[in-house]
């Protein structure tokens, strides 16, 4: 009979060394905050240990491809990252790979505390699925040797990413209602909380700017901290029309703005960003940019294999148009 050795893990060399598994992180992810001395007797444990998930090391899953979710962006009853997940197990099981999803914790995301996926060493690839703070994107960065954003970038890291065109899509809703004879434009979103979010903003401001339009900060309301969504605060003097950063966020919006006696799209026409499901059930159903989950999800796995093909080819960002589909939550001004 042939036993397998447990895989080492950070606690047990955090164990070793007398010290915590985020000060381990912290040591083999070069960041700061730890001794020079410290970090040289963590790498040198870890190296006797036969620790092996740091950058360009093996793995012993070679066919399985690890996809982490931030739990702020896992809803229970669904969300675009949910279809997006599944278009990726089915993509993957075309090339034979196996999918296996791990939800980050916020607290983990935090203390800067790596997956599962890879202390214990179950995958030769990593898929992150939806923003993560800069620090953690790093933190990924020097302990995978394949890894892929899916859905966000991080501009600071050479790392492969597959992502919409926010900008564009941005441009496209606000342009949408402006030929719809809207000129008092309002957006929601945290402008800062994901890059995403930013470009989808940035594409708003350049459609308004263009036709000549007054942009307030006012009107760009927050839809979320930095976990959940929140009740919004929306201005006395409202604007006619509002883009949102997303559908989630969009059938949130008029949800809130019925609960203050405003009818949409009589009074305040809404755009969302992803065509997701709870745009199509939606009261009304609401006007938004569509995200081909599905190619979205192909891309990102071709992406992989040939990073695991080529380690040596340098990292792109791959970038995908939305087209704009008309429905429901916008009413024409005469």
């Amino acid at each position: 009979m042939i036993y397998l050795k447990k895989a080492v893990t950070l606690i047990d060399i955090a164990n070793a060394c007398g010290t915590s598994n985020v000060t381990v992180s912290k040591a083999l992810a070069g960041k700061s905050g730890v001794s020079e001395s410290l970090r040289e007797k963590i790498k040198q444990v870890a190296e006797e240990m036969g620790y092996v998930g740091v950058k360009g090391t093996a793995y012993k899953g070679k066919n399985n491809i690890g996809v982490i979710i931030p739990a702020k962006f896992i809803n229970p009853n669904g969300s675009f990252y949910w279809a997006l997940y599944n278009s990726l197990v089915t993509r993957f099981k075309k090339e034979n790979m196996f999918c296996i999803m791990e939800i980050l914790e916020q607290e983990d995301e935090d203390e800067l505390i790596l997956p599962h996926l890879i202390t214990d060493k179950q995958i030769s690839g990593l898929i992150s699925l939806g923003q993560l703070a800069e620090d953690y994107a790093k933190l990924l960065y020097h302990n995978v040797k394949n890894l892929i954003l899916l859905d966000y970038y991080v501009p600071s890291l050479d790392i492969d990413a597959v992502v919409t065109n926010g900008y564009s899509g941005g441009y496209k809703l606000a342009s949408y209602l402006i030929k719809m004879g809207h000129k008092r434009i309002g957006y929601i979103g945290k402008k800062f909380a994901t890059t995403s979010i930013f470009d989808r903003y940035m594409g708003y401001m350049k459609a308004l700017i263009e036709n000549g339009l007054e942009i307030r900060e006012d009107w760009v309301v927050d839809d979320r901290d930095n976990r959940d969504f929140i009740h919004m605060t929306f201005p006395e003097d409202m604007p006619t029309a509002f883009v949102c950063n997303c559908d989630e966020a969009a059938f949130l919006a008029i949800k809130q703005l019925r609960s203050m006696g405003c009818r949409v799209p009589e009074d305040i026409s809404i755009v969302g960003y992803d065509n997701y499901l709870i745009s199509e059930i939606s009261e009304p159903t609401i006007t938004t940019v569509n995200v081909d989950a599905e190619y979205m999800a192909d891309l990102a796995v071709k992406t992989l294999v040939k990073r695991m093909e080529n380690p040596d080819e340098k990292p792109r960002i791959r970038t995908i148009e939305g087209d704009l589909v008309i429905k429901d939550s916008v009413v024409e001004l005469k």
